[in-house]
């Protein structure tokens, strides 16, 4: 029932007729109730839902009717739609729950600004329960870190715009100070005086310090803390602006950790990254307060020397840094001791900027690796152009597999016993339309720290197969053909199948291949390398260590791996027989591989006496420039087909 009805409009009507069979039979119990037991009932509250299927409030009375006899002769009804002030007071309870249960802060001061609410939140943040705020001045909470205008300026923002936002520090309850983000609205009533201020707050204590750290990482390494590139490069610029208007110097070193990588694959990831730590230590420990220690990733590190009064102080830096990566490393119950290539360039004479520096000192690093790692060298205006010849050098070499500038030369292996030629080893070659031939030992570096050396590698393999099945074909073939392997190739994944599938396009039998790796390849894993040498040993594949004497020279690996052959490097060949030493280090070769049945190959034979004394030796098998030069294979068939005549005179046989 809503609205203001007429009597006609109620008159002789019933509950029943207003009201949903349920409220109205509710409401007729209580007017039988009210007359029987003549005790009102005074404003009660209660609901019903209409026809729309609204639900209705209402506010009723009901007293008895007596007449003058006293007797109770109806009853008197009073109902008052009260849905209005119900939803109101809903609506107050969910925002009072709200302002309760709100995750920011919430007070509420009188005109007077005395705090009149405080919620849950206000106490969390500040520490103050609502009976120790409720009635006090919010200046108690005043941090003592802003001054009296900072205050006037708010409240008198607050008075002219009716509210202020901003960054405020207060003071908790414990003493501690703390970051919050503030809103303050003036609340006016209907002539337009203000009668409360709503101040809600958040602690962004977390967000500053999140930005903190965000900025720190923005500028820094994570793992080390130390400046990264780009902070490097800032205070750079300023070191080389200060030189600039005082006539000044600054030094800068690249340093670049020699052979971290093995760390990596050995411990893992997790020691590296300590190693990388402990050596960040190291260097700050290096350098003055005002110079400046940063890691530009990976194992490269960069020292920046400020207001160097010379040169020298640059080398005497280097020194120390040098000495003090010298000691070992204790990590993870792992003893390490490495060392560390470092390049220097000074201003002015290097650049004037810092990305030169960096690109020269850089450079200057890579000429100390060259030169033996663990060393320093300063920068010089030739590398440019050794940096330059490198990078065209790279290009040229990506391009000549696809323009068909490579070939291949075969120098010819000789049986010492019988003079005849017994295998053939495969020798890279590029002839540059331009250029002409250009020597292995420029361009098999490049094609190495390109990783060119992969495909090229594969590509050699491939035609040496396909050359020695050719001459088969012709029935002019030695015993085997000879291809030597680089690190990266031998490091491949599934490099026996790789083989394997090259020898079965090609149609050449395993045993007629001999694959030549060195020593230092075998040993940086051995592990994985006698795992694949055995699957290529039982292929039927001959095995050969290259320049055997000048690396590791481990008895335990020659009886591990599976190898046939040892190679005499041409080093230890050069000076016999007049080096005593180089003498008796090929006595000792040729003796050891006796011992294992091993058969041995003597590398860059160029004189009589050196095959004299090798055959004496027992030495089985040579190769050089005495016997043969690499030639071209159409260059080396007349020989092949002659092989009956022997390449060692029955003179040279002695």
């Amino acid at each position: 029932m809503r609205g203001v009805a007429s009597n006609k409009e109620v008159a002789g009507k019933t509950a029943f007729d207003f009201f949903p069979p349920q409220s109205a039979a509710r409401f007729d119990a209580e007017d039988q109730a009210v007359m029987t037991t003549g005790i009102p009932l005074v404003n009660r509250e209660h609901s019903t839902v209409d026809a729309s299927g609204e639900r209705r409030w209402h506010l009723t009375t009901k007293v008895p009717l007596r007449d003058p006899a006293g007797e109770i002769m109806g009853l008197i009804g009073i109902n008052r739609d009260i849905t209005g002030r119900k939803r109101a007071e809903e609506q107050l309870r969910l925002a009072a729950s709200a302002l309760e249960h709100a995750a920011e802060g919430v007070m509420i001061s009188d005109e007077h600004r005395r705090i009149a609410f405080v919620n849950k939140a206000f106490t969390r943040i500040t520490g103050y329960a609502p009976e120790e705020a409720i009635g006090r001045d919010p200046d108690f909470l005043r941090s003592g870190e802003h001054d009296a205008a900072f205050y006037e300026e708010v409240w008198s923002e607050i008075r002219n715009a009716g509210g202020w936002q901003g960054e405020m520090w207060r003071r908790r309850k414990g003493g501690d100070i703390y970051p919050e983000w503030r809103s303050v609205s003036s609340v006016k009533d209907e002539a337009g005086k203000t009668t409360h201020y709503v101040s809600v707050f958040t602690d962004i204590s977390q967000l500053k310090q999140d930005k903190v750290r965000l900025e720190f990482l923005a500028h820094h390494d994570a793992l080390t803390h130390l400046p990264n590139r780009t902070l490097f490069e800032d205070r750079l610029q300023e070191a080389l602006n200060r030189a600039h208007r005082h006539a000044g110097k600054v030094g800068l070193l690249f340093v670049d950790l020699d052979r971290f990588k093995n760390v990596n694959d050995s411990l893992g990831h997790g020691a590296g990254d300590l190693l990388l730590q402990a050596v960040a230590e190291r260097i700050k420990e290096c350098v003055r307060k005002t110079d400046t220690v940063a890691r530009l990733g990976g194992d490269e590190f960069a020292v920046l020397l400020d207001e160097l009064a010379e040169s020298q102080h640059a080398v005497n830096v280097a020194e120390k840094l040098r000495a003090a990566l010298a000691q070992p490393f204790k990590l993870s119950g792992h003893e390490l001791i490495i060392s560390a290539s470092i390049g220097i360039s000074c201003y002015p004479h290097d650049g004037s900027d810092p990305q030169t520096l960096l690109k020269n000192a850089d450079a200057a690093m890579y000429r100390a690796k060259e030169a033996g790692r663990d060393t320093y060298r300063f920068f010089a205006a030739e590398m440019h152009t050794v940096a330059l010849d490198l990078l065209v050098m790279t290009n040229n070499l990506r391009l000549a597999l696809e323009r068909d500038e490579l070939l291949l030369h075969y120098q010819p292996v000789v049986d010492l016993a019988s003079g005849k030629v017994t295998a053939l080893e495969a020798l890279l070659r590029w002839k540059h339309p331009e250029l002409g031939m250009i020597p292995p030992v420029r361009f098999i570096p490049v094609a190495e720290d390109s990783g060119l050396i992969v495909p090229i590698g594969e590509w050699v393999l491939k035609q040496a197969c396909a050359q020695m099945k050719a001459w088969e074909a012709k029935g002019i073939a030695p015993r085997r053909i000879a291809v030597n392997l680089s690190a990266r190739q031998f490091k491949q994944k599934d490099l026996p199948q790789h083989i394997a599938a090259i020898l079965d396009e090609t149609g050449l039998a395993p045993q007629r291949l001999e694959l030549e790796i060195t020593e230092s390849m075998v040993m940086q894993d051995p592990a994985e390398a006698e795992k694949v040498l055995g699957q290529l040993h039982e292929m039927g594949i001959a095995l050969a260590i290259d320049d055997f004497g000048t690396g590791y020279s481990s008895l335990s690996y020659l009886k591990r791996f599976p190898i046939d052959f040892l190679k005499i490097d041409r080093s230890f060949v050069r000076d016999i027989p007049g080096s005593p030493d180089d003498v008796a280090i090929a006595r000792a070769i040729v003796a050891l591989a006796k011992s294992l049945d091993l058969r041995v190959i003597a590398e860059g034979v160029e004189t009589e006496q050196q095959l004299a004394f090798l055959k004496a030796e027992g030495c089985e098998e040579a190769q050089g420039y005495l016997l043969r030069k690499p030639i071209s294979a159409e260059e080396l068939e007349p020989l092949l087909r002659e092989n009956a005549r022997p390449l060692i005179t029955a003179e040279r046989q002695g």
